[in-house]
């Protein structure tokens, strides 16, 4: 008697015919096995991150220190304003984080606020190092 409940047959029954077991397609890599997962994850290829202060107007990379009197280099205006501020917030009350007793404005003009602090974003390094100026440089940059 059978050890199954129907006495159909089932793929289990057939013997593997040659054409069955030979499996078409690449041959796997040496350490990897058919269908399993690499032995190791892949190492990711991620840029680095830095801090920056931009311009609140043009969008410019600021790389000095923003004082009373400050300017962009760029476009030339304001630094030291609420746009340009960590703190601003348009939804809230007088348009500003921390507790100030009469709204400043306009907003994108100078100021002598005390809560001020540049706004600081996070951005992702996309921008290569530049390389050399021309072929000779290069070459002479590989046997150095």
């Amino acid at each position: 008697m059978s050890d199954r409940k129907y006495k159909q047959r089932g793929y289990q029954d057939d013997e593997p015919s040659p054409s069955r077991s030979k499996r078409s397609g690449s041959k796997p890599k040496s350490g990897e096995a058919r269908g399993q997962p690499p032995l190791r994850p892949k190492t990711p290829n991620m840029p680095g991150f830095h801090d920056v202060i931009r311009c609140a107007k043009c969008g410019g990379l600021l790389d000095q220190t923003i004082d009373d009197g400050a300017t962009c280099s760029r476009c030339g205006s304001a630094l030291h304003t609420c746009g340009q501020c960590a703190w601003f917030d348009p939804s809230s009350r007088f348009e500003c984080s921390q507790p100030v007793t009469a709204r400043i404005t306009p907003k994108d003009g100078l100021n002598n606020c005390t809560y001020y602090e540049p706004r600081v974003t996070v951005e992702r390094q996309t921008h290569s190092k530049r390389g050399p100026s021309s072929a000779k440089q290069a070459f002479d940059d590989l046997f150095k």
